[in-house]
């Protein structure tokens, strides 16, 4: 029976979720581009981080008839804690995934793709196969799109992953450093910065024209001197293009927003980028690394094929 004279529990021993600013607020989805573009995804049994990630870009990207693929299941054997995607003991890998994937992209008539995975610490390769046979199959239905992956940082494996996925020749090589060297360890307590930062020098020592892609979230609690700091560093591992976005706190369990910053300081943020040479910049509060990957795209292959011109002349 309750007792009606207990106080109620107060409020501050509940996880809250954070209200967010009116900048960062995004409609519903209920196109019926993205309708379709959903049952597309579930008739072919593929799972993409869209909706495993909670992206609040899904509406306007599904309408487009834009998604990204998350390949290797849905589970990952990582618990970042930033991250929504459930974690645990992964499924065996889908044999057929790689021809979904495909099909995919040909029924929606995409022009570029983004492929993603979740981490798979626990495969003897981590998953680069996937990834190999994924790009295969897309070079064979449709020749004509091109490839974005952004994968993990295949821990323990890492030189032998990129090799192989190198070899396959997507058109960009996307891993996300994430945040600041100094919250890695509460943020990011699987992986390591510097080994990101070394993956991405990796992959343009097997082939400079691969394009190389990483990003970061802010408001994690990082200093504007470090966000510099992370600029600096990718460029130093001749990074082509930077993505920044703001996080947002998917679940009370989950990291808290320690800042919402503001489109005036993104777009400072994106101005400081330019200037220390990166190809392409992307940096808005909704900037999530595979929004509109594919304008990003043909808009950093011609600021490339423009800086070549120069230097040639």
């Amino acid at each position: 029976m309750n007792d009606l004279s207990s106080p109620p529990k107060p409020e501050g021993d509940r996880p809250q979720m954070q209200r967010k600013p009116d900048w960062i607020r995004v409609k519903a989805p209920v196109s019926q581009g993205y309708q379709e573009t959903r049952k597309l995804m579930r008739d072919l049994n593929l799972h993409t981080v869209c909706e495993e990630a909670a992206c609040p870009n899904i509406g306007e990207c599904w309408t487009k008839k834009h998604a990204t693929v998350m390949i290797l299941g849905d589970t990952c054997t990582r618990a970042c804690r930033f991250c929504n995607i459930k974690t645990g003991m992964p499924m065996p890998v889908d044999p057929l995934e790689p021809e979904h994937t495909a099909a995919a992209a040909a029924a929606m008539g995409l022009e570029h793709i983004v492929i993603t995975s979740v981490d798979r610490d626990d495969l003897p390769d981590r998953g680069a196969g996937q990834f190999v046979k994924v790009i295969t199959a897309l070079r064979r239905e449709t020749p004509d799109t091109t490839i974005e992956i952004l994968t993990p940082d295949f821990k323990g494996r890492m030189k032998q992953s990129i090799a192989e996925i190198c070899e396959a020749g997507p058109d960009v090589f996307n891993h996300n450093l994430e945040t600041v060297p100094r919250l890695y360890p509460t943020i990011r307590p699987g992986a390591r910065y510097y080994a990101s930062l070394r993956l991405l020098e990796e992959v343009k020592a097997h082939n400079p024209l691969i394009f190389t892609k990483s990003g970061i979230m802010l408001g994690l609690g990082e200093a504007r001197l470090e966000v510099h700091q992370v600029m600096d560093d990718m460029r130093s591992a001749d990074i082509d293009f930077i993505t920044m976005g703001q996080y947002l706190q998917p679940t009370p369990k989950h990291a808290k927003v320690e800042e919402f910053v503001t489109p005036k300081q993104f777009a400072a943020y994106g101005a400081i980028a330019r200037a220390k040479g990166f190809l392409q910049v992307a940096s808005s509060p909704l900037t999530r690394s595979s929004y509109h990957a594919g304008d990003d795209f043909a808009q950093m292959r011609a600021a490339r094929e423009a800086k070549l011109a120069k230097q040639g002349a």
